[in-house]
């Protein structure tokens, strides 16, 4: 057979070109793009922000500190709009809690981050970057180790000493619970 006739033979139907190894192959490598693309679109559509059980929002920890904030001049109006719309609000923040206050497995107040090993290897996270909770009365939490799913009432303000601002976000913590 010359390659003339082999030219003139019929295309085979696309049923028989593609077979499951191929559908396999491109679903391997469509799927986490499609995923990431998405993602990354509902992160800028909603900011991080969802509402989940209970009328909480849950808010993504490092969406809500990701912008430039100047710490002698900045004001609450230097946070983002979505952000901002939390002052007051019943959220829920998922992140690390971190007590440098207390050498027992129990606080009052803490610092939640969203990873301790990611957004403070250059230093101390800045000051958008960290939730001050405390709990109300004095109760006493235990520190997780690791993630922590932290519920309570979100609060936006600037708190200043010696004219630099030390807290933006601020929170009073109603329960907290392991991330799992």
């Amino acid at each position: 057979m010359s390659t003339s006739t082999a030219a003139r033979q019929p295309k085979k139907p696309l049923s028989q070109r593609i077979n499951l190894r191929i559908l396999v192959f491109a679903a391997i490598i469509i799927l986490p793009l499609g995923w990431m693309t998405y993602t990354f679109i509902d992160l800028q559509l909603n900011a991080g922000i969802e509402v989940v059980e209970g009328g909480y929002r849950k808010v993504d920890l490092k969406a809500m500190g990701n912008f430039p904030f100047d710490e002698y001049t900045g004001t609450e109006e230097n946070v983002p709009e979505p952000y901002r719309a939390l002052n007051g609000q019943k959220v829920l923040l998922i992140g690390e809690m971190y007590s440098d206050m207390v050498a027992s497995d129990t606080t009052d107040r803490f610092q939640l981050v969203y990873s301790i090993a990611k957004c403070c290897f250059g230093g101390p996270p800045k000051v958008q970057e960290r939730v001050f909770a405390r709990t109300p009365d004095g109760k006493r939490v235990y520190v997780y180790p690791g993630l922590a799913k932290v519920y309570g009432t979100l609060y936006v303000r600037a708190i200043r000493e010696n004219g630099k601002v030390v807290s933006l976000y601020d929170m009073e913590v109603e329960r907290i619970e392991p991330y799992s």
